[in-house]
């Protein structure tokens, strides 16, 4: 089945066509590092983390590009609030950027261009526009001319009237038109400045995306994305002048995904609702909030609050239990493959062609979520069988469900830390004592020593410890 995705540009799903056979380009817009990381900055992350890992994993080699704004006017009064240079505010941040979405599983992108790092690529595209009559110079700031671009509004749907009786635009009488974006500002004094042929300045917002996305991806590179708030002034202005500049189309698919709100409030700092992703990641689990985000389908409006915050950690170790379960089985007697295992094997094929097609049509992650969900019911059937000894274990039919739910995992970005933990050291201490208490407790058992037994047990499940009793053997896991 083909990968379909829905492209902003043209409103509709699309059946996605790379532009290089086998390849596959994307430009993400990054983050402006003024302050520490939030909910709202995450999603996007994450929603194009699974894209790229999809993509990976179908086989493409796959070319990420995400910027940092490291020159903006939050940027500069945060430095001269604090009394230091723009580039320690923005260093400070961009490290905290990428500590916390390392610790969402997010990976790293092939490139993270910055804004003061391609002045003079920026400068020669201004300089284009303006040679083709695209922009003007005003006393050192240079202006794009958005009714020289005929297709000014396709991505957000609307006209240039439209969009100057909607937007709040600072009256500014040396402009040709009130929609006219700043594409070079002269240089004001307490601001950083490159020189220019218009005089000492700095970039505008959107031109930077323009100069670094075609450096590092060349023009009709594939997918350029962000959050819905982007599609206006930011994506539309980028097309603008990049396809004014090239004369040719800019990015092929546009993908943009939905807002979040905090208890069905829009996030602000005046509502108080704010959420630093620190902050939430002191209280969950990182792959909770990974998890909860790719619980709803990228494009959907999100809600976030305690409550389904408090869901997605129990869902998330529902999955982790069926997991659980296979390793388990895995050190139990081979036996041969009866109706039980044959059933597993039919909910594994069909986990397969279902994940599969919720992934092609347009990345939706809530459903492939909910196939996980089915299998790992599955697999826990069939785990109860076993343990009760009504089947046996069948290490072909598991294998299969391991490969499946590991590769589901994989692509959804879950259960790494886990991977990685299991290899430890420290894993392989933990299984070695949690054995010694099984025995201790066992032995007490044998001696008919109920009160001890019952002693160990509850005091095991006092530090989130569960005991399994089953003719097989006794098992422990988390809770």
């Amino acid at each position: 089945m083909a990968i379909r995705v829905y492209n902003t540009l043209t409103k509709q799903k699309e059946e996605f066509v790379p532009a290089e056979a086998g390849k596959v380009s994307m430009y993400v817009c990054g983050v402006t590092p003024y302050n520490h990381p939030h909910i709202g900055n995450a999603r996007p992350f994450i929603t194009w983390d699974v894209i790229k890992r999809y993509f990976k994993h179908l086989g493409y080699q796959v070319r990420h590009i995400q910027n940092f704004t490291d020159i903006d006017d939050k940027i500069i009064h945060a430095a001269n609030a604090e009394g230091v240079s723009w580039d320690t505010i923005a260093n400070r941040y961009i490290a905290s950027y990428f500590e916390v979405m390392d610790k969402l599983n997010i990976q790293r992108a092939d490139v993270y261009p910055l804004v003061s790092q391609h002045i003079p690529e920026i400068i020669a595209i201004i300089e284009g526009l303006i040679a083709q009559g695209h922009a003007y110079v005003v006393s050192g700031d240079v202006y794009f001319k958005v009714e020289s671009f005929a297709g000014y509004g396709k991505l957000s749907g609307r006209s240039l009237d439209d969009m100057q009786a909607g937007a709040r635009v600072e009256v500014d009488e040396r402009k040709d038109h009130p929609m006219d974006f700043a594409l070079w500002k002269g240089a004001k004094p307490g601001e950083p400045a490159w020189e220019s042929p218009w005089g000492p300045g700095r970039p505008g917002w959107h031109i930077e995306c323009t100069a670094m996305s075609l450096k590092y991806l060349g023009n009709g590179f594939d997918f350029h994305g962000g959050g819905s708030d982007l599609v206006f002034p930011h994506h539309e202005n980028e097309i603008a002048q990049s396809e004014a500049y090239t004369g040719e189309p800019f990015a092929r698919y546009w993908l943009h995904n939905g807002f979040i709100t905090v208890n069905q409030e829009k996030m602000s700092k005046s509502l108080g609702n704010f959420f630093l992703v620190k902050e939430i990641l002191a209280h969950y689990p990182s792959e909770v909030l990974r998890f909860f985000i790719l619980s709803t389908h990228y494009r959907s409006p999100l809600d976030f609050s305690d409550d389904r915050l408090e869901e997605a950690a129990r869902a998330l170790e529902r999955l982790q239990t069926a997991l659980d379960n296979i390793r388990h089985l895995e050190g139990m007697k081979e036996g041969a493959a009866g109706e039980e295992a044959r059933s597993l094997a039919a909910a594994v094929e069909r986990a397969n062609s279902d994940f599969y097609e919720a992934m092609d049509d347009d990345f939706n992650t809530a459903l492939a979520i909910s196939v996980m969900f089915g299998l790992a019911k599955e697999i826990n059937i069939y785990y109860s069988a076993v343990i009760a000894g009504k089947a046996a274990k069948h290490t072909e039919t598991l294998e299969a469900a391991k490969n499946l739910f590991r590769t589901m995992a994989g692509i959804i970005g879950i259960f790494e830390q886990d991977a990685g933990a299991a290899a430890s050291e420290n894993a392989e201490l933990v299984e070695a004592l949690m054995q010694i208490i099984i025995d201790i407790r066992q032995e007490a058992r044998r001696k008919k020593d109920w009160g001890t037994a019952d002693q160990i047990r509850d005091r095991l499940g006092g530090i989130g410890i569960a005991l399994e009793d089953s003719p097989q053997g006794v098992r422990w896991k988390k809770r």
